[in-house]
């Protein structure tokens, strides 16, 4: 019913052909992968899938952080939260997949709390060696904290850089709950070790296909799913509150609810980018809920685009991509590098790379404009 709303109205040019690179990409890397010999120039090597599926998890993060931000104006330092905790619930069911395969062998226990002289499995660890509650985990728990936070903070009228700071605040917060070795969640060492996940080896090549399969998949889903909201009557409310929101109140509507859903949504969008990325690079811990990470989110949406749906994937894809790079070739630059291209961004491309074209077309139109006149006043002068 989306996709026929979505469609039957039209789509924009560049989503459409989004949409339709990740589809193809879902199909045509992993067949790059295994199908084709190792020897030939059109195979891809397992670490850039990988990459390229860790790529699609931040795209997706940063397009949850795009519809909060690019469309409802709230500009949120503790995205990276909703990420982690999305993480930590796919690693929970991870390692209860491990078993009696773990260092210590106890068949319930992870290795960290038999380590840590734990006796039984905690309560909130219960339902977690079944995919279908780890999975409901992944969308609630995040969207649960969204939904309560939201409600205190925006019931509260609780905005701008007030908010912002907020959202970090509940992110280290929740950094230093999860550096606790009895919080239950590995201490600072986190979860990893993955064994299975769905009874398939996750290091296995076909299971690393799938994986980048279904993140891109998820991401072209959620680029849908988001221009949908976008394009309806409540994506012109948030953006209404976005640019005006003593206004939109007086006319009769509640702008807390619509920041309160928008902000609820973007964060179920967040945990389900943090449950893909977890199988693919191996890990999760607290490291994930650092406020530089929920910055840096903010940094790849303003480079790509804010409030245009194809500029946060775009962003994040380059931006992590130009880090890997870097890391590898200059690694002691990389964060002037960054620094001079959120500022470079930010004083001439307002508008991210994906409004560079707009502005060009600006530009050339006010210079023929300017042109005619000044041959219209020559003209007038002779």
């Amino acid at each position: 019913m989306i996709l026929h709303r979505l469609f039957s109205r039209g789509i924009d040019r560049r989503i459409a052909v989004l949409i339709l690179v990740l589809v193809i990409a879902s199909f045509g890397v992993p067949l790059l992968h295994l199908a084709v010999p190792e020897t030939s120039p059109f195979h891809i090597p397992a670490y850039v899938v990988a990459l390229a599926g860790k790529y699609l998890c931040y795209a997706l993060l940063a397009l949850a952080l795009d519809l909060v931000w690019g469309y409802c104006g709230i500009l949120s330092l503790g995205h990276g939260a909703f990420f982690a905790l999305g993480g930590y619930a796919m690693g929970m069911y991870l390692m209860r997949q491990i078993g009696d395969r773990g260092v210590y062998g106890n068949p319930t226990l992870p290795d960290f709390m038999v380590f840590l002289n734990w006796r039984e499995l905690p309560w909130y660890w219960l339902g977690f060696d079944q995919f279908w509650f780890a999975a409901l985990m992944v969308v609630l728990v995040p969207a649960l904290l969204a939904f309560c936070f939201g409600w205190l903070a925006f019931r509260s009228r609780v905005t701008g850089v007030y908010l912002s700071i907020i959202t970090q605040a509940m992110t280290y917060a929740l950094l230093l709950a999860f550096f606790r070795n009895d919080m239950g969640f590995g201490g600072n060492n986190g979860l990893t070790d993955f064994k299975d996940i769905l009874g398939f080896s996750v290091q296995a090549p076909v299971t690393r296909a799938v994986l980048f399969a279904l993140s891109a998949l998820m991401l072209a889903l959620f680029v849908c799913l988001t221009a949908a909201i976008v394009g309806s009557k409540l994506g012109k409310l948030m953006i209404a509150v976005r640019d005006a929101e003593s206004r939109t109140r007086f006319i009769g509507w509640r702008p807390e609810h619509i920041k309160l859903f928008a902000f609820t949504v973007s964060a179920a969008m967040a945990g389900i980018a943090g449950a893909l990325y977890v199988p693919q690079v191996g890990i999760i811990n607290p490291g994930e809920f650092a406020p530089a990470n929920s910055i840096e989110v903010v940094i790849w949406v303003a480079i790509g685009g804010r409030g245009t749906i194809v500029g946060p994937v775009v962003g994040a894809v380059l931006v992590n991509w130009a880090k890997s790079w870097f890391t590898a070739a200059f690694p002691e630059f990389w964060l002037f590098a960054l620094g001079a291209l959120f500022v470079a961004v930010t004083l001439f491309l307002p508008k991210g790379i994906v409004g560079l074209w707009g502005q060009l077309r600006d530009w050339r139109e006010r210079r023929s404009g300017m042109a005619i006149s000044d041959a219209a006043v020559r003209q007038a002068a002779e």
